[in-house]
């Protein structure tokens, strides 16, 4: 029996993460190999990647697989690179997932003209651009799939202090949707997976500085409440929404949105200070 992505080639932009752990990047690139594709991931941190395909070989026994590429998602000479990397060995581009961003404090007041643009290109800027070099490629080749990352931010009120994020994550969303219907006809699919409250590395590598003083139990506990399941979810629940998405299974769907939330979303609980 082959994987649902056998012998595709996948291009996953963040496939790193900021600590120890199963971030979304690694968790989406080592379910990808576990399925039968070659995975080109990118990252800017060298050491990051080095992890993950550390972690990647550990799980899956074919390290082979994973071709890291250091490369700042945001910058068109390291995005020209990372796909040159795909297209000159493989020939191909089979599968993209845009898994950066970040979210940086402030509302429209308290936030300078320079982060509201540096938020801008992490979390959108980039992925127009990568989708404006794959889609043309996709075409040629007689299709493919894209995967977007947003988040609940871009759905639901999550605080006045991540204006920017929530406003970039929402212009994803729609960038995703308009693109997908613009390319449906060459079957070049385009979805957008929405994760909510995951317990990734983030949490404890980022997040507790910024929204718990430091007490990663508190900020963990808080984050667990939030959701109708009671618990957070982990990166390879967004990892297998992204990878139905981008295999056959999913070849009636574009222009689509998958929340992994535990249903947050569908509430009218908005989370507090320590939770978002």
């Amino acid at each position: 029996m082959t994987g649902r992505l056998e012998k595709k080639i996948a291009l996953v932009i963040g496939a790193g993460a900021v600590g120890p752990g199963w971030g979304n990047g690694r968790a989406i690139a080592a379910r990808f190999i576990e399925e039968g594709a070659t995975v080109i991931g990118t990252d800017m941190d060298a050491d990051a990647l080095k992890e993950t395909a550390a972690m990647i070989e550990a799980r899956t026994g074919k390290g082979d697989a994973f071709k890291s590429l250091v490369a700042d998602a945001t910058d068109n000479d390291d995005l020209d690179r990372a796909i040159d990397a795909c297209g000159e060995p493989f020939g191909r581009i089979d599968v993209l997932v845009n898994n950066v961003g970040g979210s940086a404090p402030g509302d429209v007041v308290a936030m300078s003209d320079e982060v509201w643009q540096q938020q801008m290109e992490r979390n959108l800027g980039y992925v127009f651009r990568s989708m404006k070099r794959v889609v043309p490629l996709m075409i040629a080749q007689g299709g493919g799939a894209i995967v977007n990352l947003a988040s609940i931010a871009a759905l639901r009120f999550f605080g006045p202090d991540v204006a920017a994020y929530a406003a970039s994550k929402a212009g994803l969303i729609h960038l995703s949707k308009v693109t997908a219907v613009k390319y449906a006809p060459d079957n070049v699919r385009i979805n957008t997976v929405i994760p909510g409250l995951m317990n990734t590395p983030l949490v404890k590598e980022r997040l507790v500085d910024e929204r718990a003083d430091g007490d990663a139990q508190k900020l963990i506990d808080a984050r667990h409440r939030q959701s109708p399941t009671g618990r957070m979810g982990d990166g390879f629940d967004v990892a297998n929404a992204v990878l139905f998405l981008a295999s056959d299974e999913a070849k009636y769907i574009t222009a689509a949105e998958l929340n992994v939330d535990g249903g947050l979303s569908a509430t009218c609980i908005a989370p507090g200070p320590i939770a978002r």
